[in-house]
């Protein structure tokens, strides 16, 4: 089978042939149709936060099961599923407090991969899942069943960018009807946290971005107001929208830290600062600790969008259908395999909302 592979940090990756261990005990094999280009392979492709190479990357994905390993149980061969990066024990603290996405179990991508290449190198299991590829073998926590007729390439945005989004609202800051939201970013992620704040019942939901096209963005998926990110006005203006108090939640969904330190002087007293984008590993923000202090604000990070993924994906299958959340506009290109270098490049130029690569 075909995979695109990851042989030098920075580098284009490389279609290559691998071999695909069986799935073990507990374990699901999945022949995937689509998978998204998230920003989290390209930190990953180029470095960012370290890893193992060769590597397969790659885990916004959806597909068919094709093979079960021994004990699974609740899936057939057949099953229209997605296949995701959250694994999860089960049984370790955070499991056990229903929180999924923080499971603390560690899982070695390398000495645990099913993937070798056709040189005999073990390559890292990307982000649990390896999904630029034919055919993923994940843990049964990773994939939960969707519907047969929604589009594949539609569903695997809930693998990632969509729950990421959508879930930092609902799971993680609990946006209740009323509250006033800003969103600090209108890509992928950003759209679908203005989504879920929408969905939340949010009386305003202010987006910030650089771009025109992406403000336009934001308003076409919910935003009520949006503010190019470059006015150095942007916090008085989202004062003024909100009744001079500022923002009860301020998401912040890209990695640049200057917007992690300037995010909390547009917070309401009591306001939280949720971050969503992940700066590269090293990048460190600044705050003024007696300003949050003073007005009880908060800062608080997310990690997929608390997402417990039988609880959660059929909520939003279900929004889907009615109308709701929005995931055919989310996608931008489709490329087949062997283009995905030029997905991934697209992608980097901040172009598309979602690049799919479909199979």
């Amino acid at each position: 089978m075909k995979a695109a592979v990851c042989r030098e940090f920075g580098a284009d990756l490389v279609i290559e042939d691998i071999a695909l261990h069986a799935p073990k005990a507990g374990q699901v094999q999945v022949k995937l149709d689509a998978c998204a280009i998230c920003h989290s392979d390209i930190s990953f492709i180029n470095g960012d936060w370290g890893g193992h190479l060769p590597a397969v990357y790659g885990h916004e994905a959806a597909g068919t099961i094709s093979a079960l390993g021994e004990g699974v149980r609740g899936f057939t061969v057949g099953d229209s599923v997605l296949a995701t990066m959250i694994r999860s024990c089960g049984d370790c603290p955070s499991c056990a407090s229903g929180h999924l996405a923080s499971c603390e179990d560690r899982y070695d991508k390398v000495a645990a991969s099913p993937i070798t290449l056709a040189d005999g190198a073990v390559a890292e299991h990307g982000l649990l899942t390896g999904a630029f590829a034919e055919q993923v073998v994940v843990d049964q926590s990773q994939v939960v069943k969707i519907p047969d007729d929604i589009p594949k390439d539609a569903a695997c945005l809930l693998s990632c960018g969509v729950i990421t989004g959508v879930g930092a609202v609902i799971n993680t800051a609990k946006v209740k009807p009323g509250d006033n939201v800003v969103v600090i970013g209108a890509g992928g992620v950003g759209l679908n946290t203005i989504q879920g704040a929408v969905l939340a019942g949010a009386a305003r939901v202010i987006a910030l971005d650089l771009q025109e096209e992406k403000l336009a963005a934001a308003q076409e998926f919910g935003a009520t107001d949006v503010i190019d990110g470059a006015d150095k006005t942007a916090a008085r203006q989202i004062r003024k929208l909100t009744g001079g108090r500022g923002a009860d939640f301020v998401f912040v969904t890209v990695g640049a830290i200057k917007l992690f330190e300037t995010a909390p002087r547009m917070l309401a007293p009591r306001g939280e600062m949720i971050m969503v984008g992940m700066p590269p590993s090293g990048a460190k923000a600044s705050y003024e600790p007696v300003i949050l202090s003073a007005l009880s604000q908060s800062i608080r990070g997310t990690l997929m969008g608390d997402t417990v993924l039988k609880r959660d994906i059929p909520w939003m299958v279900a929004q889907y259908r009615l109308g709701r959340l929005k995931l055919d506009e989310l996608i931008s290109n489709r490329y087949p395999l062997e283009q995905i270098n030029e997905g991934i490049a697209d992608t980097k130029a901040g172009k598309s909302r979602r690049n799919v690569i479909v199979f």
